[in-house]
């Protein structure tokens, strides 16, 4: 029976794309080991795939990017979610750490006349993102991020320009910290320099059989999407980000104490129980307490008083 075209239009994007994994296919060379063997996940490298094809699905469709939109992917691996991306947005941006990944995949594309699909080796937190197409403050991300950079990868995508939104899976203890509100367990730093900034959802949580290999933890997917136009100078992000660190660099102490004897801050007694009064803060309030707005505001009030801060102090690892 022939293809019709409203089924050509819904088959699934792996069907249009020659699948580089399969254990079946034939060896390049005579004495190399099967292609599964090839790509098995690299634990140093923390890769989970996931594997769960209504999950993969969901997350698509939780991005909303459609045929005019461009979108970055953060280690895309086996094509858990490229498959359900290519042909349906209009450029595609991998970035694969994973070198013999990152090959298979420009040789799968090769394939594929006219592709609008990019394949960028190398590590996410150094390369070009969304900030390589030519509107990046449109662009969409998503990615299954590895569990040990997570809220360096989020910073680096909340460098200017940002992009429109990024839907993220992410161990669901992160997750937690991101769209915590002050008072709860898991609200700190984190929970503050990047609600400043954006607005953090936690869509659904992803059980550990989702992936291959199963991971220890638990994981979540979550969509961040910065708030546009910026509501803080640059100036003003780094202030807040120096101020929020010192803070909860000792999370159980009184502010007042941090503020008065915190090294890249070192306000004195006197001067830190009088920001805060301003504020009305009593000095004895936890910082896990504080609002983002509340950090906006204090950050603000030691640029005032005492000028640019200093960069953060370097400390022996020893120490």
């Amino acid at each position: 029976m022939p293809t019709t075209k409203w089924e050509t239009k819904s088959r699934s994007p792996s069907s249009l794309l020659p699948d580089p994994f399969r254990r079946d296919r034939p060896n390049r060379q005579e004495g190399s080991p099967p292609t599964g063997d090839l790509f098995r996940p690299k634990r140093f490298l923390g890769q989970n795939f996931l594997v769960d094809r209504r999950a993969q699905e969901r997350i698509v469709r939780a991005l909303g990017a459609g045929a005019e939109d461009d979108v970055v992917e953060l280690g895309p691996g086996r094509g858990a979610l490229t498959q359900h991306l290519i042909g349906r947005v209009r450029r595609l941006r991998l970035v694969e750490l994973d070198r013999r990944l990152a090959a298979e995949w420009r040789r799968v594309l090769a394939d594929r006349d006219g592709s609008t699909v990019t394949v960028v080796e190398g590590d996410m937190l150094e390369k070009d993102l969304h900030h390589a197409f030519p509107e990046p403050e449109a662009a969409f991300v998503i990615g299954n991020l590895p569990y040990n950079i997570t809220s360096p990868v989020i910073f680096r995508l909340l460098e200017r320009p940002r992009p429109r939104a990024a839907v993220l899976t992410v161990q669901a203890e992160v997750a937690e910290r991101l769209t915590a509100h002050p008072g709860a367990g898991p609200y700190g730093a984190l929970s503050v320099g990047v609600q400043a900034v954006a607005d953090c959802r936690l869509l659904f949580r992803l059980p550990p059989g989702a992936f291959h290999p199963r991971p220890k933890v638990r994981s979540a997917v979550v969509r961040v999407s910065p708030i546009k136009p910026p509501p803080l100078s640059e100036y003003r992000e780094r202030s807040l980000r120096k101020v929020v660190r010192a803070s909860f660099s000792w999370r159980r102490k009184q502010l007042g104490r941090t503020l008065a004897r915190h090294p890249d801050l070192a306000l004195g007694r006197s001067s830190a129980a009088e920001l805060l009064g301003r504020l009305g803060i009593a000095p004895d309030a936890r910082p896990e307490t504080l609002s983002p707005p509340q950090f906006i505001a204090l950050a603000d009030q030691i640029d005032a008083a005492v000028g640019p801060l200093p960069a953060p102090v370097r400390r022996s690892p020893n120490r």
